[in-house]
């Protein structure tokens, strides 16, 4: 436990799901456990007492087939740590749309800040680092910096539409909300997918965002014709409000699907950004 000794401390609002938390660097990410929800938010922005669980967490089962791969180095770490807080944010921006909960709204704001320091972090540190390795290496770190831009957007967007939210007078009409919240899960899911295929350098984990991104896509073209079909003028502000959010997840989705063509770059060594559809395909 963190409690000092002989002094009572406050009960905490979170419960973070980590056996030493002194050892955590600014950019690591906890679980915080939040009544029957959790949550995963970088270390450096939580301002409230922690409470250690002391709950043993059971390592992940490891395929022995394959070769385990070198340490990566530092720059993708923070790319995949930024993988976990674009996660994170399309997940609070789920809640903030279900039940307008102001910590999802904080959590939201708070990624969108660390999103830009990871940024700003491997753009300065790149140069030098991409001139003392190996091909493969260069590679890799030019991969974490096409990563990292695209999270970035991802943490932009979404923060966007947070605000916009906020700014609504009103509660967003339930199909309204529904939709939005089903375009912010296909980001999550694809977000996942990514995390998962870039930390084990598979690209086939991340093979389904590929065609999930049409899915957000086609949510976003039956919300755009309904509003437009029928919208009674005095409600044309709103509409416009909430066709200008789905359109801030749509292309949310189209940075998650960058992603993914640059793990296909970074595992297979050639780039299929730009292809035609029918090769995409096959």
């Amino acid at each position: 436990m963190d409690a000092g000794q002989g002094s009572p401390v406050p009960t905490p609002h979170f419960f973070a799901l980590t056996k030493n938390p002194k050892k955590l660097d600014p950019g690591s990410l906890v679980s915080l456990k939040d009544g029957y929800k959790t949550r995963r938010v970088p270390w450096l922005l939580l301002e409230s007492p922690l409470k250690v669980s002391s709950q043993k967490s059971t390592p992940p089962v490891r395929d022995r087939r394959r070769k385990q791969r070198p340490p990566a180095h530092p720059l993708s770490e923070l790319a995949l740590r930024g993988c976990l807080v674009a996660i994170d944010s399309t997940f609070n921006v789920q809640e903030f749309l279900e039940n307008s909960s102001h910590m999802a709204f904080l959590a939201i704001k708070d990624c969108e800040k660390e999103l830009d320091r990871m940024e700003r972090q491997i753009d300065e540190e790149l140069p030098s680092a991409i001139t003392e390795v190996t091909e493969p290496e260069a590679r890799e770190l030019l991969a974490c910096l096409k990563f990292i831009t695209d999270l970035e957007r991802i943490g932009d967007l979404v923060w966007w539409v947070a605000q916009h939210v906020q700014l609504l007078q009103l509660k967003l009409p339930s199909r309204d909300r529904e939709q939005l919240i089903g375009m912010a899960s296909i980001v999550h899911q694809m977000l996942q997918k990514v995390h998962e295929g870039f930390a084990e350098r598979d690209f086939d984990r991340a093979r389904s965002v590929l065609q999930v991104d049409s899915d957000i896509d086609q949510i976003y073209r039956a919300l755009f014709r309904r509003h437009f079909a029928h919208t009674p003028e005095k409600q044309i502000q709103r509409s416009t409000d909430v066709l200008l959010m789905a359109q801030a997840l749509e292309r949310a989705g189209d940075h998650a699907k960058n992603l993914a063509e640059e793990l296909y770059h970074l595992v297979e060594g050639h780039s299929m950004r730009h292809l035609p559809k029918k090769k995409l395909r096959d």
